[in-house]
């Protein structure tokens, strides 16, 4: 078989002049041999210059045939090309709109024109014609890069060159849905914890915990199916979720129900049990989906249970739920485990600092004096970290008391003094808070923060030490002091315990904490109690401490004077815009309008001494105040919660406290 040699046909003009070459070559070579045969053979030479002559003529008519050929190719070739333009203008998948200064439309191309329809459009004014379009032009005026639109049903990058009156629309719904379908196909990962379900289950009988079980598994299965969520249990109390992140965008917008079915159906069978959940999205690495889905549990139950928390590794975390009173345990289990932790720990260190929040009140006080006793009773020298010029008076009266005990005196010491004379073997203990931003030695928290221990009773929220040694937190409490108060119990008993002034100092944290015991408290509560006026807790004292002076008391009448109601049954009282005001008093005031009747929620919003200003929350159990402060950058309890907001007037935050207060009675996303 032989292999057909394809050839290449060169453009006319390439031809042509190679022929030019090639003739002027011949042209040379002749007048050359005219010369040389002039001298040799004139005849010749004779000759040769006919056949010169001949080769001008063909020179000539080859040039003149050349030039033809030339300028047809490239009046042909420049046809082709401006012909190229205009097809691709009018036939390219793209579309073209050009308008005057009026934004009335002078040409689009065909593609473009299918999206109006039979609609009548040039000569028009845009904004006749599509008002929508004509409002995405004139957002996007001069844009330098594409930007995505939506128009009608469809999705385009769009660019606006207005200085030319141009607009070049690239329809990209197909590659956007596929984009879409990729991101709702994600891979979510949670884990669901049934907070309360050792201590609810130990006192029911076999039978009635298999129809608990089988009832919490049904609606689980049930609310998994609906959505289109893996639902599967690995422990009696622990389930694994896997979903795509379009069934989580679902069951958000649903407001994970699931939490108040589970709590009621419960509830009816005499065996009251809530759900935290936690939820990672976001992450294409599987193990590390994971790992957040369990820290997100873990925040979950530090702030109290019953409650949802969905947040990607590197995003803010929502929360949903989280409208009830945590559930006090009915064991002292975990009291005793944190107790023998704790000393453990304490065993690894040399020197240990106890620091509660910036401007502390009782409770952080005492707990701070309470885990100093602890410390010492396990033979480790242990100091509280206070600020004293930053005191409310009830807190100086109780320093008053300190100052007059040569040991307890001694031990107190300011942040300077710890900074200087902690190492790195050295302890940092959290007590009262566990928010870096609000502790009282921020500078020792630095230097410490890899030997960190909390221990506390507010409801955990996003800002948290990365890598705590040990935490403590129970929302259920009424008090840090309260979980302090039971640690004692498993302390060497041949150390020396508690003394009067440190019992009654922890006694006055829980008291004020729970509003003379009219508020948070459980049976833990008053067990705590009974245990420090063993101690010696001197209830006369606490009284004393804890008078208000006048210059308080006629503030705190004043802010009450400016009572505002919001609906039937909330209530807000705002300070004067150039006055500071101490938060204990406003806290004080949102306590008494508490007490007032047909009002189950206050808010006192007030100008504080470091120039930002305060909101302290206070309801009866049927508000969730904690919610509210949360969309302002606050927290605490559902009963108890507060904010601080920086570069706001006093009418501002009032103006985002109303709206927030409407947002969470709404159940509006921010």
């Amino acid at each position: 078989m032989q292999k057909n040699k394809s050839t290449i046909k060169l453009p006319a003009f390439i031809e042509d002049t190679r022929l030019r070459y090639v003739s002027l070559t011949m042209v040379v070579l002749t007048i050359t041999g005219i010369v040389i045969a002039f001298f040799i053979k004139p005849w010749l030479a004779i000759g040769l210059t006919v056949v010169l002559l001949g080769l001008l003529f063909a020179s000539f008519y080859t040039l003149e045939t050349i030039t033809k050929n030339t300028n047809k190719y490239i009046t042909n070739l420049s046809y082709r090309i401006k012909r190229g333009e205009q097809e691709a203008l009018v036939r390219m998948p793209m579309g073209i709109l050009m308008y005057d200064k009026k934004m009335n439309i002078e040409w689009l191309n065909p593609f473009l024109r299918t999206y109006f329809g039979d609609e009548p459009t040039l000569g028009r004014n845009l904004a006749d014609v599509d008002g929508e379009l004509a409002e995405i032009i004139a957002g996007h005026q001069d844009s330098k890069e594409p930007r995505l639109v939506h128009w009608g049903d469809n999705q385009f990058e769009i660019t606006v060159q207005s200085s030319i009156g141009v607009v070049y629309m690239m329809d990209v719904t197909r590659y956007a849905a596929i984009e879409q379908q990729a991101e709702d196909e994600k891979i979510v990962i949670g884990q669901i914890f049934l907070d309360n379900y050792d201590e609810v289950t130990q006192s029911l009988d076999d039978q009635l915990i298999s129809n608990l079980s089988n009832y919490v598994t049904t609606e689980l299965t049930n609310w998994a199916t609906k959505f289109g969520f893996f639902v599967k249990r690995v422990d009696d109390d622990h389930f694994l979720l896997i979903a795509y992140a379009k069934a989580l965008k679902a069951v958000i917008k649903d407001k994970f129900r699931v939490l108040d079915t589970i709590r009621e159906g419960t509830s009816k069978q005499n065996a009251p049990l809530t759900l935290s959940i936690g939820i990672a999205y976001g992450d294409t690495d599987l193990g590390q989906l994971a790992l957040t889905s369990q820290s997100n549990l873990d925040l979950a139950l530090g702030r109290g249970g019953d409650q949802v928390v969905v947040k990607a590794r590197a995003g803010e975390a929502k929360f949903y739920g989280g409208k009830t009173n945590p559930m006090e345990k009915r064991t002292r289990v975990r009291a005793r485990m944190i107790s023998q932790a704790l000393q453990e720990l304490f065993k690894q260190t040399d020197k240990i600092y106890v620091v509660g929040h910036g401007r502390p009140d009782m409770d952080s006080i005492g707990a701070a004096l309470g885990v100093r006793r602890i410390a010492q009773m396990n033979g480790k020298e242990c100091y509280v970290v206070l600020d004293p010029t930053n005191l409310h008076s009830d807190v100086e009266r109780l320093m008053e008391k300190v100052a007059a005990d040569p040991e307890l005196a001694n031990q107190i010491i300011t942040p300077e003094a710890a900074i200087g004379g902690a190492t790195d073997k050295s302890m940092l203990v959290m007590v009262d808070h566990s928010k870096p931003s609000i502790t009282t030695a921020p500078d020792l928290y630095t230097k410490l923060q890899n030997r960190v221990v909390i221990l506390d009773h507010h409801r955990r929220g996003e800002e948290f030490p990365d890598n705590p040694m040990l935490v403590y937190i129970e929302p259920y409490a009424s008090s840090t002091c309260e979980l302090i108060a039971e640690m004692f119990e498993y302390q060497p008993q041949g150390s020396a315990p508690l003394n009067k002034l440190e019992a009654t100092a922890m006694l006055a944290g829980i008291t004020v904490d729970t509003k003379n015991f009219a508020l948070r408290t459980g049976t833990r509560t008053f067990d705590a109690a009974s245990y420090l006026r063993s101690m010696g807790a001197d209830a006369k004292l606490i009284s004393t401490m804890l008078k208000e002076n006048i210059d308080s008391y006629i503030q705190k009448n004043h802010l009450i004077e400016s009572v505002e109601m919001i609906g039937d049954n909330m209530a807000v009282a705002c300070g004067e815009e150039v006055k500071a005001y101490d938060p204990v008093i406003a806290a004080q005031a949102a306590d008494t309008l508490l007490s007032l009747s047909g009002i189950d929620a206050s808010f006192v919003v007030t100008k504080r001494r470091d120039g930002k200003v305060g909101i302290s929350a206070r309801s009866l159990g049927d508000i969730n105040v904690q919610l509210i402060m949360e969309r302002l950058g606050g927290g605490g309890h559902l009963s108890n919660a507060a904010t601080q907001m920086a570069g706001v007037t006093v009418a501002d935050a009032k103006g985002e406290l109303l709206n927030a207060i409407h947002k969470e009675l709404t159940q509006e996303d921010d």
